[in-house]
Parts: structure tokens; C-alpha cells; sequence
């Protein structure tokens, strides 16, 4: 998937998903992809945050 289409990528997780499938469910599907690509982009980017801090975050 890396060199697809914003498009083709939500056409190859829409085949990819049974065909009992819900709207709701379908959805939910593409916001974590979304999310996941997101996380990806920043992670290759080095916008990232270091281990501790992330701890410190959470125990806030």
C-alpha cells in the first residue's frame, strides 16, 4: 500500500471486508487505516515521542 492512491487504498480495505459487513463496521475499518497510516507518515518523519514521556503523559 505504499505508493497507493488514497482511493485504492479504500477500495482494497472495502474488498477486503466480508460481505456481512455493516456500515457501521466498514467505517470504523477505514478510520483505523486512516489512523494507522497517520501514525505511519509521523513515525517516518520522526515526529515521535520518546518512551518516558509518553509514561509521564498517560500518568497525568
Amino acid at each position: 500500500m505504499a505508493t497507493d492512491t488514497v482511493k485504492q487504498k479504500i477500495l482494497q480495505v472495502v474488498k477486503g471486508l466480508p460481505d456481512s459487513v455493516t456500515f457501521e463496521d466498514a467505517i470504523e475499518r477505514l478510520c483505523f487505516v486512516a489512523k494507522v497510516e497517520e501514525g505511519l507518515r509521523q513515525s517516518n518523519a520522526g515526529e515521535t515521542v520518546p518512551h518516558a514521556e509518553a509514561v509521564q503523559q498517560l500518568l497525568k
